[in-house]
């Protein structure tokens, strides 16, 4: 497919109250603001007609029995309606409506999914999604369900896509979907994050290369702290290098804004121009081998200033990169 013919569509981007309901009240770091703060951010940047707003959806259970255990699915369920308590050992909260909200997170990248795969576009940016701390069997790290895990096996159940590649810029480590797919080999796994030794959720080691067949087709590359854009794009060439050996047919990326200089919870320094670079190798890497499939989704980012800035740069990336 050429790229001129992929550019010729509308990115996808989402939004809505639905997909904004996902957050754990005002006073904590993932306040449901971020859906708006975006927004605003993105009518700022002019990019007009190049954009087309897709409205959330809601997911059913059986699609997140595709990654999570029907245990831990009905457990969230309850949880919810009793609007109280932990899902996990204190980092993600139960607020009333939280399951109906992240069925919402997941429905929205499905969708995103399905309109790639139908077509009507080939890069699509969800804003509130890529919940990666969450494992098959519970919640972490603010993340109540796995929707980039889910993806990965949806897109294998409903259109038979093997070779996925997932790529993570977040200053966390992916672990959900890390030890989701350890043993994976079609599962193409590159993730840059602050080194574990000095922020949560303390995995990623370089060592982590992946379990069996799948040796050598993950990619953890800790960062110390106080890197910033020089030392993300020197890794960042490997990840390319993995990317082009892989040829991957579907590429999805977890942007999380939480690296850029500023964060109140993670120690990084980058700058927007990270989430700019990668999203645009991405596209053209997506354009030669995954007939320009390229689903983003957002991620962390807790400084409102950063977000906007990086998602913004994420989706300019997505319209500009030819």
């Amino acid at each position: 497919m050429s790229a001129s013919h992929v550019i010729a569509k509308p990115v996808y981007v989402y939004k809505g109250q639905l997909l904004a309901a996902y957050g754990f009240g005002s006073d904590h770091p993932f306040g449901t603001d971020r859906h708006d703060v975006f927004h605003r951010a993105l009518t700022a940047a002019t990019l007009g007609n190049r954009l087309h707003f897709a409205d959330p959806a809601t997911a059913n259970p059986e699609q997140l029995a595709l990654f999570h255990s029907d245990e831990y699915i009905r457990h969230v369920e309850r949880m919810s309606e009793q609007g109280s308590g932990f899902l996990d050992h204190g980092d993600t909260p139960v607020v009333p409506g939280i399951y109906e909200a992240a069925l919402t997170v997941v429905g929205t990248t499905l969708a995103a999914t399905d309109a790639i795969m139908a077509g009507d576009t080939s890069r699509a940016f969800v804003p509130i999604a890529g919940l990666h701390h969450a494992s098959r069997l519970g919640a972490a790290g603010f993340c109540v369900f796995n929707d980039c895990g889910i993806a990965i096996e949806y897109l294998r159940k409903e259109y038979g896509i093997r070779r996925i590649a997932y790529v993570d810029i977040d200053a966390h480590h992916g672990d959900g979907v890390y030890y989701g797919f350890e043993d994976d080999p079609e599962l193409v796994f590159a993730d840059t994050h602050e080194d574990g030794r000095f922020l949560y959720p303390g995995t990623g080691a370089a060592c982590e290369t992946g379990k069996g067949e799948a040796t050598g087709r993950k990619l953890n590359i800790p960062l110390p702290m106080n890197a910033g854009d020089e030392e993300f794009f020197e890794a960042w060439e490997r990840i390319v290098a993995l990317l082009h050996e892989m040829q991957p047919e579907f590429i999805i990326l977890q942007a999380g804004a939480d690296g850029l200089d500023g964060d109140p919870i993670t120690h990084l320094r980058f700058t927007q121009a990270v989430h700019r670079r990668a999203t645009a190798d991405l596209c053209r890497i997506a354009d030669r081998y995954a007939s320009g499939r390229l689903l983003a989704t957002g991620g962390g980012g807790y400084n409102r200033s950063n977000l906007g800035r990086a998602w913004t740069a994420v989706v300019k990336a997505m319209v500009e990169t030819e």
